[in-house]
């Protein structure tokens, strides 16, 4: 038996971010083992696409993004781990094996969402880029390295278009469904409702989930390694405070 981790939750601010990193770390130090080995695996399978789709610039940004979506459902079981606070890999195997329907229709949702990102990206690269890109060289040439402002910087803005709401359906259903018996709908709702609530500290908190991302894809995955075990963790305690009207009530 384990105990779940007693109840800590403040109110959310600007601040808030900082707060929920410094909990995460403290989680990650005190049980470090589920959470390396989450980011071992999953980093693991970013090197193997990598690979497989090296010289093909659209299956490599089809899987990348698929990665990146699909990644947090992936490691859904560390929020267990920063629910019981020793809790090992056991509990995190358990909760996979239960079959929890609602976690897989939730991933097959944000598939679906990677794949909408997909197609709208390749359409308009594919209208807007003077020549034909199929290498991963090919769009560093002719899309991210142009002098001309235009074609990545439209990209850009759209894919953070497309990324705000499934960062506002995800930030606190992904754990809710784990603490909870809420439905699928009921956890993007009070996830949504949560963003509503709190818009400044959510987009910070948006920001800093991309920089981290953004600075472990960086060190040649290496740095997710530490960094999706941290921001699992980190973003079990953005819930509990996003949804403290909720577990007073």
């Amino acid at each position: 038996m384990t105990d779940p981790s007693p109840p800590s939750t403040r109110p959310v601010s600007l601040q808030s971010s900082w707060r929920w990193l410094a909990l995460g770390w403290a989680d990650l130090r005190r049980n470090p083992v589920p959470g390396l080995v989450h980011g071992l695996l999953l980093t693991a399978f970013g090197w193997l696409l990598l690979w497989a789709a090296r010289d093909q610039f659209w299956l490599l940004a089809g899987a990348f993004s698929g990665f990146l979506i699909v990644a947090p459902i992936l490691a859904t079981g560390l929020y267990q781990v920063s629910r019981q606070r020793n809790a090992g890999l056991g509990e995190v195997v358990q909760l996979w094996r239960s079959g929890d329907g609602r976690l897989v229709k939730f991933g097959l949702l944000l598939g679906l969402a990677g794949t909408g990102w997909v197609l709208t990206s390749a359409g308009l690269i594919t209208l807007w880029s003077p020549v034909p890109i199929q290498k991963p060289v090919d769009f560093l040439r002719h899309v991210v390295l142009v002098r001309e402002v235009g074609l990545f910087e439209v990209w850009l803005v759209l894919g953070a278009l497309l990324a705000a709401p499934v960062f506002a359906s995800t930030v606190v259903a992904l754990p809710m469904l784990v603490d909870t018996r809420a439905s699928v709908m009921e956890a993007v709702a009070e996830s949504w409702r949560a963003v509503a609530s709190h818009p400044g500290p959510m987009v910070t908190w948006a920001v800093v989930i991309a920089l981290l991302v953004g600075i472990g894809m960086l060190t040649a995955l290496l740095g997710l390694i530490v960094l999706i075990p941290l921001l699992a963790h980190a973003s079990w305690h953005a819930y509990r405070d996003l949804t403290a009207h909720r577990l007073e009530g």
